[in-house]
Order: C-alpha cells, then sequence, then structure tokens
C-alpha cells in the first residue's frame, strides 16, 4: 500500500515498499514519474527526468547489494527533493576501487551523485537508508 500527501503548502511525500525483486526499480521509476508528473508546479520538467534517474539507481543498488525488504520514499517542495531508499541490511558499502572492470556496472552513486545530489546513509531499526538530496 502506498500513501501519498500532496498539498500546495507542505512537502509532497510518498513511502511505497516495492518488491524484493528485479521489477522494484521499474516500480519506484513509475511511481517516482506519477508523483512528479502530479507536481510539476513543485519541480521542472528536466528535474523530475534526474530524480527518475536517481530513484532508479537507488533502488538497483539496494537490489543488488543488500537485503529486502525495500521502500522509497520521496519528499518534493519547490526547489528541493529527498529520496530514501530503504533496505534490510545494515552493510554499508563505500567506493569501490574497480575503475578498470571490463563489466558493466558500479556507477550508480557517481552517476546520483553528478547528477547534482548530496548523499547520505542513515541507519534504521530494520537496515538503513540510502538517501539522495537534490536542490534546483
Amino acid at each position: 500500500m502506498s500513501t501519498a500527501t500532496t498539498t500546495r503548502t507542505a512537502p509532497a511525500t510518498l513511502h511505497v515498499p516495492l518488491p524484493s525483486a528485479a521489477q522494484a526499480a521499474r516500480q519506484a521509476r513509475h511511481t517516482a514519474a506519477l508523483l512528479l508528473t502530479q507536481e510539476e508546479a513543485r519541480c521542472p520538467a528536466a528535474v523530475a527526468e534526474d530524480l527518475v534517474l536517481i530513484v532508479s539507481e537507488l533502488v538497483t543498488n539496494a537490489v543488488l547489494h543488500a537485503e529486502g525488504p525495500y521502500a522509497l520514499t520521496i519528499g518534493l517542495e519547490r526547489g528541493r527533493a529527498g529520496v530514501a531508499v530503504s533496505d534490510g541490511s545494515v552493510v554499508r558499502a563505500g567506493p569501490r576501487g574497480d575503475h578498470g572492470r571490463a563489466e558493466p556496472g558500479g556507477r550508480g552513486l557517481r552517476i546520483v551523485r553528478a547528477l547534482g545530489a548530496e548523499l547520505f546513509v542513515s541507519p534504521s531499526l530494520r537496515g538503513k537508508q540510502v538517501i539522495a538530496v537534490l536542490t534546483w
């Protein structure tokens, strides 16, 4: 079950549990895009595209590198958005030293940072949250 609160004075927020499988990133992208379409007065289209990519990268990382359960939380107000992806793992992975590797992948957090987001990791009762904050 997802809950969304959208008022014009308070930030729009969304929280949705995600499946513990490959379709989690697709569902998260779809959910984020829907919220951002409904809230285009708070978030320009170009920024919305970046936010959907950030959501996709964070959820993909969670599914690939951490245990479930997974959840997506988005907070949106004029000029700022926060994206939090929760997982069931307490392990905080650090930067990898695999810049020369041949197989694809390993660039998710670099992409998020390149889009201008600040990244944080916060422990939770059942794991952790990886949080990206983007301002414009």
